[in-house]
């Protein structure tokens, strides 16, 4: 069995400053590490998410495609609030039939945020 203490998503940008102000200034995340091509930002205490300028790293930005990064929040409604005060086009939440209320947001790259809190069934 493999014990895993966190989890870090890593992202490779072409838009990596645009990108680094999204998360550390619009949605306001706390920054772990920062090197002046890499920042890491802290989600939780075991889980977090990173932006790499893809002209200093190997692998190169997807352009946001087939990326989804989904995060379970206790206030869906708040967080839809605090991303229109935001100015980043949160979509309506949606009452899913498995239970949950999704709303999703486009990072500057194309990363789909997924904000999902239980709802009913």
């Amino acid at each position: 069995m493999i014990n895993i203490k966190s989890t870090n998503t890593i992202l490779y940008c072409s838009k990596w400053q645009e990108t680094v102000n999204f998360y550390k200034i619009k949605l306001a995340l706390e920054v772990n590490e920062s090197f002046d091509w890499f920042v890491e930002f802290k989600l939780n205490e075991n889980s977090f998410l990173s932006i790499a300028d893809q002209s200093r790293a190997s692998i190169n930005s997807c352009d946001g495609t087939g990326v989804t990064i989904t995060m379970k929040v206790d206030n869906i409604e708040e967080v839809h609030a605090y991303l229109v005060a935001q100015e980043l086009n949160p979509t309506p939440i949606i009452d899913h039939k498995w239970g949950a209320r999704v709303i999703h947001v486009l990072d500057p790259e194309g990363h789909r945020l997924e904000y999902w809190s239980p709802g009913t069934k």
